[in-house]
């Protein structure tokens, strides 16, 4: 069958880059490194890096391959490889997470837009200022007017296809943004009591493991490396038959995983050194980069330029991603329901301003409304990351070993000539390893809601 009409990557770098891009997002610039100072700093950079090149590299390849074999979004891959009715579902649940990701997820890509524009007109003091954080997203016009900003910006760059949006805003953002996180690593790391920071990020104490730590770093894999999202195999479906998908696999590993350690890098010597070693800091979750970041930035002699630097690098990121997740739903437009690029852009702008803004207003005039006890922001979070990618990735796998064949994959694999090197370990694990962690996640995050396990 052809293809004429499907886009497509120019090739190995510029899928590399897209899927880097796509995995490199809020998820390891944000919730990374406080999950990592939460969970045991070392211990737990252990245990994702096990599991990145376990579990992770697993559901990458499994995903590319089945993207680039069917050169169809997810419900239609699903649906081409399988007549189970099961499993077409398991299709429509990896179309639809980044649908529901998107709204919220640029709400706090709004947020960032914000704390960068207050970085170049206020300055430092202001911008760290106790109630800035909490006046802002209570302040419901502000902070929808942020969360547009930001999905403007996304649309307009799906907007322009594949090759000349995706892939070129990839390639100047994604170096951009190593490049800003290495000017910040180093000016942070040698801050006065910064180096105890690095030592607890590096030196694993087992002492600080536990349960939560695998579960946690688990829940993280998914965010951090965009797996069970739909958009590997989306993106699958625009790499050429001659780019290495091993090869390029473990290049989008390595890049995300170097990422996710540059940003604790960033964020934790500075915690440490702000805070005279005192690790309670590291536990304030979420609002570490929006309200303990600030402070330190207001607390260095040129904390303007380096809360500028550091919100351009976290927005660089949140867009990148963004544009993964929006492109996934878009294809799945396409494909699906036959719309062109414009059609399916707009409907998913119309999409993200509605869900979107049920997010933005919920710490504001709509905070009263809440979901099991959950702002709608919090909600649309747990509901994605807890419970539909975990299923979407148990059908993933059930795809793979019961329709597909290992066999079918390694072919895909190694078409382009190159050996499927990791190929007994993807075995073992897509087969064994990756349904019960997935299990593991959606029934420890089921429990925690109902209050049976604390998170």
């Amino acid at each position: 069958m052809k293809h004429e009409k499907r886009g497509s990557f120019s090739g190995k770098i510029g899928f590399v880059l897209s899927a880097a891009g796509a995995s490199v997002g809020l998820g390891n610039i944000w919730r990374f490194p406080y999950l990592c100072a939460k969970y045991g700093g070392g211990i737990f950079l252990l245990v994702y890096i096990i599991l990145a090149i376990t579990f992770g590299y697993t559901m990458i390849i499994a995903e590319t391959a089945i993207g680039r074999n069917t050169k169809k979004s997810p419900v239609g891959a699903f649906n081409s490889l399988s007549d189970n009715k099961v499993m077409r579902a398991g299709g429509w649940i990896n179309a639809i997470v980044p649908i529901l990701i998107v709204p919220y997820y640029s709400v706090i890509g709004g947020w960032v837009c914000k704390y960068l524009y207050s970085y170049i007109v206020n300055g430092a003091q202001v911008t760290a200022s106790d109630d800035f954080f909490v006046n802002f997203i209570s302040n419901g016009p502000d902070a929808e007017l942020w969360f547009v900003v930001f999905s403007v910006i996304v649309l307009a760059i799906i907007f322009m296809g594949v090759r000349n949006g995706i892939e070129r805003v990839s390639r100047i953002m994604m170096p951009i943004l190593v490049v800003l996180a290495l000017i910040i690593c180093v000016y942070s790391v040698t801050r006065p009591g910064a180096l105890e920071g690095v030592k607890y990020l590096f030196v694993p104490n087992v002492q600080d493991f536990s349960l939560m730590t695998v579960v946690t770093a688990m829940g993280q894999m998914f965010y951090s490396l965009s797996i069970a999202m739909g958009i590997l195999i989306t993106f699958g479906s625009y790499v050429k038959d001659d780019v290495s998908i091993d090869e390029s696999t473990r290049q989008v590993e390595f890049f995300d995983t170097a990422i996710a350690v540059l940003a604790s890098l960033m964020i934790i010597p500075a915690v440490f050194a702000f805070s005279g070693g005192d690790r309670e800091n590291l536990a304030k979750g979420p609002s570490l980069m929006f309200i303990t970041m600030p402070k330190i930035f207001a607390s260095m002699g040129v904390g303007r330029v380096i809360g500028i630097l550091f919100f351009a690098l976290v927005l660089f990121a949140a867009v990148t991603s963004a544009i993964a997740l929006t492109e996934s739903a878009v294809s799945t437009f396409s494909d699906e329901f036959k719309f062109s690029r414009r059609k399916g852009t707009v409907i998913m702008g119309v999409i993200m301003v509605v869900l979107g803004s049920l997010s933005s207003l919920g710490y504001g005039p709509l905070a009263n409304v809440t979901i099991f006890g959950m702002q709608f922001l919090d909600f649309f979070d747990f509901l994605t990351n807890s419970v539909m990618m975990p299923i979407a990735a148990l059908a993933t796998c059930a795809l793979v070993t019961r329709y597909v064949g290992i066999e079918a994959i390694a072919r895909e694999v190694e078409q382009d000539g190159h050996p499927f090197r990791r190929k007994k370990v993807f075995s073992f694990m897509i087969r064994f390893i990756c349904p019960i962690f997935v299990l593991i996640i959606l029934i420890s995050s089921i429990a925690n809601l109902f209050g049976l396990i604390q998170m």
